[in-house]
């Protein structure tokens, strides 16, 4: 089978820090019948400036990249371009990044080690309007759904809290009172279901509400 004039296949923008998954990338999508990748970016502001510059059909979008990660890079291009179909295809699939890539507007979440005829059929799906998420990473969405929205403040303190600060340590860092950290930890412990602090910095790091960088 001859494959189609770029101008009459899927183009495929890829956005992810790692040269080397890109090129992985490119040379499967490459082979496939009816595609095309038109552009390849390293970080979230590329990936909306060669947005602007090729209009892809389909965005593949990493979720962490410096200067500008994927989350708002991929808000910013729905901004501007509202029909636009991306992509999630990261390693990370906990809660949080899971919520924050579907909220955000993303029409597929997959994870990097999916097996090729995966994607493939997810970048089809996509291009034709339909969303797809497998079965695992919308458990995780519905694990993350049923989980109250912590406060940014409460963030704040579970951070300072996964770092290892006593609570005047953290009334401290964030100018505020002992007793207004320990409001914000028995609030934090109620939403997180968590027995005591210890508890709720692992279910923090495991969920992806705090990144150990």
């Amino acid at each position: 089978m001859n494959t189609p004039p770029v101008d009459r296949a899927i183009r495929i923008l890829l956005a992810d820090d790692h040269p080397v998954v890109r090129q992985g990338l490119a040379a499967v999508i490459s082979r496939q019948p009816g595609m095309a990748v038109v552009g390849e970016a390293s970080n979230g502001h590329e990936a909306i400036a060669l947005f602007r510059r090729y209009l892809p059909a389909v965005t593949l979008m990493d979720l962490r990249m410096p200067d500008m990660d994927g989350v708002e890079a991929l808000v910013a291009i729905r901004t501007e371009f509202p029909d636009s179909r991306i992509i999630v295809l990261t390693t990370f699939d906990t809660d949080e990044d899971v919520y924050r890539g579907l909220r955000a507007g993303a029409m597929a979440y997959l994870l990097k080690d999916a097996p090729t005829e995966e994607l493939i059929e997810a970048i089809r799906a996509v291009h034709a309007g339909q969303k797809r998420i497998p079965q695992q990473i919308a458990a995780r969405l519905t694990s993350r759904l049923n989980n109250p929205e912590l406060t940014a403040r409460e963030l704040e303190v579970l951070r300072l809290v996964v770092q290892g600060k006593s609570n005047r340590q953290i009334a401290v860092s964030l100018f505020i009172g002992e007793g207004t950290v320990r409001a914000h930890m028995n609030n934090i412990l109620s939403k997180m279901g968590a027995q005591d602090r210890t508890q709720a910095a692992m279910l923090a790091i495991r969920r992806g509400l705090v990144r150990l960088e």
